[in-house]
């Protein structure tokens, strides 16, 4: 029978890139795993954030074998590049940061062994992802295991897979299940659900088949009821039980419908939750069981019933939780931002063990070919062609899940890219990166006129918040905890007009590193996450859907922490599924409003003042406080750069001003030219992403309607002032 032993601790660490022969004689730190060398310099966007090769070190206590056993190594994730050693002996490498494998280190044993695994995150064009919006930690941030079986035994080596598939198709309320299993030898396979059934199969060419009935099935039915069944395979020889593995699976149908969006079991079943990293602050991915429950625990109190695991194959634990907790999950590989001709094995691999190693998770019920992949050197054939073969592969590993991709919102919606998948999704950022909040509206108002019957969602939306800044007068592009409370009320009120929307997915649960960003007074840190990167804290934006999705009664008063008010009337914003709300200011009754999820009260304030909400027995409450000049805390210290260049220029009649919109001054020739100016060194400034920019309509109609004070907000902070004040000055000069 097989043994499996993790073997986490007492490694040794170095960062020195070498050969393994000159790397297990240098000084090395004593860890455990799981380890990641990036937990601080990949979230703090500084020049130390090492990408490069590193090595892990092991004295391996193996024991005595009998003759015919195999001894496995199991990793359960190395980023990016791994090379395996055994007393020096290379065994293995594997490329791709995010899945399980396996080595086979049998023939490599001595009587002492030194394991040794050099493990590189260097910038490279072979291994998927190499550009993209987040940081790539490198480490052995994962599980390993040692498994030790018998000369027979369930395989190990193929694609990291449990060796077992399971495939329940219902009819009725029966459900008809296949058994899947691959054997090294072994004569045949007794497939069990205790309770249920039992069938035996010979092994035949290495694999083992049956099936089964389970009658009155227990169905699978997201948060409503996630049941799991087991299934347990065990190898036999000569009627001996040599090696045994088992699996849990659900029994559920689902479907997609052009009208109510995603069917499960018959019912619809709409889709509405978040998106995921799998970091945390100071610890980098090396997260610990005890982390991935406690996302779980926040993902179900917002009430979401989906998550988009992006970008990435997230640890087998975090999928085990979405099985049992009845959540609804995306699944993908890092094939994102750019296509690499030169990693298109890379992506082929990945795509296999994604599907092989998670295939009988119920909780997943699409596969994710890739994510904004035409953002960087825009539509080209050679994209499409890739795609088609992983569409291709992925259903011929599993023709039970339909494929999907998240396009880039710049991505024409008659681009053949976007009907390639089984299902599509876009990425939308109107209302933060350009545009106003109503193009999100204007979008998929237009995409469903032209093709009424395609299967289309929301794979990302989001706005970044810092929860230090604060402001009465949100605007995008702000970084204020109030805007994104204010984007997220509209995009949620926005999805919820558009039922036929199959999934969406605020971006993102959390904030997380992404180490080549410097905004929003934060290094190294995208912070469109509805709670913090440390998950201490909670943004408005959170409460907004809550509101929405939550059937759990609940009231929050937003703007806690802008507790400092320059104005005479402040608004009070209270988020809760209760039908009415109370609100008191010092102990007094102040007014009542029935409402919808978003009740808002203009509050006079005159000194400090105790705000509270009531619902029943439900409360909530803040202190603010009325104080003569802002709160240059509230404030990031770039947020004059929209005025400074125009406050010696006044705006004469008949002449464009930064008041006017982008497609108002590209309307006179001299304007246009002003405008291309400035675009051009923007995109010069951000480099090979805005470069590959391809703008469709609903981009084009976004960006001419925006004033240009606005998009100088946007942009600005990354262009010389001299340019800036330039620029305006020559504005000015322009007849209308």
């Amino acid at each position: 029978m097989r043994t499996v032993k993790n073997i986490n601790d007492n490694w040794k660490f170095t960062k020195e890139n070498a050969d393994v022969s000159k790397a297990i004689c240098c000084e090395a730190e004593h860890i455990n795993l799981p380890h990641t060398w990036n937990n601080i310099d990949g979230q703090d966007g500084g020049n130390d954030y090492y990408r490069g090769r590193c090595f892990y070190f092991k004295d391996l206590d193996i024991p005595n074998l009998f003759e015919g056993q195999e001894v496995y190594l199991e990793f359960h994730g190395v980023n990016s590049s791994a090379d395996v050693y055994l007393n020096g002996q290379h065994l293995a490498r594997h490329d791709g940061g995010y899945s399980t494998f396996r080595v086979n280190i049998t023939n490599a044993i001595n009587k002492e062994n030194n394991l040794a695994v050099a493990v590189d995150n260097s910038p490279n064009r072979m291994v998927y992802p190499q550009k993209a919006d987040f940081t790539f930690y490198g480490g052995i941030y994962r599980d390993v295991n040692m498994i030790i079986v018998e000369k027979n035994h369930f395989c190990l080596n193929y694609y990291g897979s449990p060796s077992i598939k399971i495939t329940p198709e219902m009819r009725g309320n029966s459900a008809i299940v296949r058994f899947e299993a691959w054997a090294t030898g072994g004569e045949a396979v007794r497939f069990t659900i205790p309770g249920v059934s039992e069938v035996y199969a010979p092994v035949t060419d290495g694999k083992a088949e049956a099936t089964t009935e389970i009658s009155n099935v227990h169905l699978w039915d997201g948060l409503n009821d996630p049941h799991l069944y087991t299934a347990t395979a065990e190898l036999l020889q000569e009627c001996k039980t040599v090696d045994k593995i088992q699996t849990k699976f659900g029994c559920r149908s689902f479907d997609f419908d052009k009208d109510k969006g995603f069917i499960l079991n018959g019912k619809p079943y709409p889709l509405r939750g978040v998106s995921r990293h799998q970091d945390f602050k100071d610890v980098g991915n090396a997260i610990t069981k005890e982390m991935q429950d406690n996302d779980m625990d926040i993902m179900l109190d917002i009430g979401a019933n989906t998550i988009r695991l992006a970008h990435y194959q997230h640890d087998q634990y975090f999928y085990d939780l979405c099985d049992e907790k009845g959540m609804i999950i995306w699944a993908e590989i890092p094939y994102i931002t750019e296509h690499l001709p030169e990693a298109n094995e890379n992506t082929v691999s990945q795509l296999t063990e994604l599907i092989v190693q998670n295939y009988n998770h119920p909780s997943i019920v699409s596969w994710g070919l890739s994510n904004e992949i035409t953002a960087v050197g825009g539509d080209r054939e050679e994209i499409y062609e890739q795609h088609r073969i992983l569409n291709d592969l992925a259903h011929k590993l599993d023709a039970t899940r339909p494929t999907c991709m998240a396009h880039v919102f710049m991505l024409d919606i008659d681009s053949k890219l976007v009907m390639l998948p089984d299902i599509a999704s876009y990425n939308l950022y109107y209302g933060w990166y350009l545009g106003e909040l109503k193009d999100n509206d204007e979008f998929f108002d237009t995409f469903r006129a032209k093709y009424p019957d395609a299967i289309m969602g929301l794979s990302e939306y989001g706005a970044d918040a810092s929860p230090k800044l604060h402001t009465p007068k949100p605007e995008k592009g702000d970084y204020t905890e109030e805007y994104q409370a204010v984007y997220h009320e509209h995009m949620a009120k926005m999805i919820d007009e558009r039922p036929y929307l199959w999934a969406t997915h605020v971006w993102n649960m959390f904030d997380f590193a992404a180490d080549g960003r410097d905004e929003g007074g934060e290094r190294g840190l995208n912070q469109k996450g509805l709670v913090s990167f440390d998950r201490k804290l909670r943004k408005d934006a959170f409460y907004v859907y809550k509101a929405y999705w939550s059937k759990e009664p609940f009231v929050h008063i937003s703007g806690r922490r802008y507790v400092d008010r320059t104005e005479d009337v402040t608004q009070i914003k209270v988020y809760s599924n209760c039908d009415t709300v109370s609100l008191y200011v010092d102990g007094k009754l102040f007014g009542e409003q029935k409402g919808d999820k978003v009740f808002t009260f203009d509050v006079p304030i005159s000194s400090t003042h105790a705000i509270e909400a009531r619902s029943g027995e439900l409360t909530d409450s803040i202190q603010i406080k009325k104080v003569a000049e802002q709160n240059p805390s509230y404030v990031l210290p770039q947020a004059d750069i929209v005025n400074w260049f125009d406050k010696d220029l006044e705006a004469r009649d008949g002449y464009l001003s930064i008041k006017n919109t982008m497609g108002e001054i590209s309307e006179v020739p001299e304007g246009a030219e002003l405008i291309e100016k400035l675009m051009s060194a923007a995109r010069a400034k951000r480099g090979d992403v805005a470069q590959g920019i391809t703008m469709n309509e609903a981009m084009i109609r976004a960006i001419n309607a925006t004033p240009l004070e606005k998009m100088l907000k946007q942009i600005g902070d990354s262009l010389e002032k001299e340019f800036i004040g330039d620029i305006v000055r020559e504005l000015y000069k322009i007849k209308k």
